[in-house]
């Protein structure tokens, strides 16, 4: 008999072992896998595109981070973003979304809303609190907790969430470059779950960007990856509606182009599209057609360039960006476009946060002269955030 119990306590410990490394190690394993950062030598920096860099307001539409296990106060060796590497890369402006769900099998052709779901697995594994584990807007408010904490423990991280916060916040940085002004916004409509009151939740838990869709058709309209190539619903009127009353930045990221065209001809205020790139740079479905990126432009709104190179078409070093950068310019104009990099968002790319000094050198390597570059690294989303966020 003692024999067996041993066998069984035997059994019980590792068990308990294999569990708790499943929950310590898994997700950093998983995350290195989805976020790599390709290998490479150093990118070479002038001390031109250096001096220039240290200049500019820094700001990008689009980062997965609160995701990840991670800790974002310390520097990580996975993963794309962290507070110490904006620092590093002059970041002043950081957009941190909010992934509520995500289809298994997640293509840019088509997605099944019905697919089983990505982030309740992580989500799980990551030791989120249970209330998250099946409730899509408990997701999102999570995750914004999660920002709320890091920033406090930080002491030198700003969420802002109206203009006077975020003019404060600039003043405050150009005076001290350790100050980092974080927005919160989500991808996608998802946590609404359909109903308006969830919209109450997220803007006092400080949503300033609001995406419409993600990889899957929701209760708002059709995703430029889901199966029906819809338009706008009548709740995803009454949101778009909602979204301009409030003082919100409206993102059209992953939205079909029917919801594009028909978000364009309801709303009189610039719009987003926070992450991706330009069709006729890179002919691939992610990318929304360059006539509507004109509509966009012509609205007063911003394209965020991506990084990673399903939007490149290949070449996610810093030099294959400034080109697509540099060809938007051409398409859309200086004034609409800017950095959306998509980092942390299950994409490899050529270089990390720190590094973006070396997409300054590009823009220079480009021809872009220093008034469009400085547009494009920030200068175009704070013209947006100031035209849209409330007083």
């Amino acid at each position: 008999m003692g024999l067996v119990r041993k066998s069984i306590l035997g059994v019980g410990i590792v068990l308990v072992v294999g569990a708790v490394s499943v929950v310590c190690f898994a997700p950093g394993i998983v995350e290195d896998g989805m976020n790599p950062v390709a290998e490479h030598d150093p990118y070479p920096v002038s001390a031109e595109a250096q001096t220039l860099h240290n200049s500019l307001i820094v700001g990008d539409w689009h980062s997965d981070s609160l995701l990840w296990k991670r800790d974002l106060t310390e520097r990580m060796e996975r993963g794309q973003v962290d507070f110490p590497r904006l620092r590093e890369g002059g970041s002043a402006i950081q957009v941190f979304t909010t992934v509520t769900k995500s289809p298994a099998g997640q293509n840019y052709e088509e997605n099944s809303a019905d697919a089983s779901d990505n982030i309740t697995l992580l989500a799980t594994l990551s030791l989120w609190p249970p209330r998250t584990w099946n409730d899509l807007t408990e997701r999102a408010l999570y995750q914004s907790e999660k920002l709320h904490d890091f920033a406090a423990r930080d002491g030198k991280v700003r969420i802002v969430r109206t203009r006077a916060d975020l003019d404060a916040a600039l003043e405050e940085r150009a005076a001290d470059r350790d100050v980092l002004i974080a927005v919160l916004g989500t991808e996608g409509g998802h946590p609404l779950k359909g109903e308006m009151g969830n919209m109450d939740l997220m803007d006092e838990a400080g949503f300033r960007v609001f995406g419409l869709q993600h990889f899957f058709d929701n209760e708002l309209g059709g995703s430029l990856h889901g199966l029906s190539n819809a338009g706008l619903t009548d709740f995803g009127r009454q949101v778009v509606e909602e979204v301009a009353k409030r003082g919100m930045v409206l993102d059209l990221a992953h939205s079909s182009p029917r919801v594009v065209e028909e978000t364009l001809d309801m709303v009189d205020m610039p719009v987003i599209v926070s992450h991706g790139g330009l069709f006729s740079f890179c002919e691939v479905k992610r990318n929304l057609p360059d006539a509507l990126m004109k509509r966009v432009a012509e609205g007063g709104g911003v394209i965020g360039m991506g990084y990673w190179g399903d939007v490149t078409c290949g070449d996610d070093s810093p030099a294959g960006v400034a080109a697509m950068i540099a060809a938007a310019v051409e398409v859309v104009g200086e004034d609409h476009v800017s950095l959306g990099s998509d980092y942390d968002g299950s994409v490899a790319t050529g270089f990390d946060t720190s590094e973006l000094p070396a997409l300054t050198q590009a823009l220079m390597d480009e021809g872009l002269t220093d008034d469009q570059i400085a547009k494009v690294m920030g200068g175009n989303m704070v013209r947006v955030l100031r035209a849209r966020l409330p007083q």
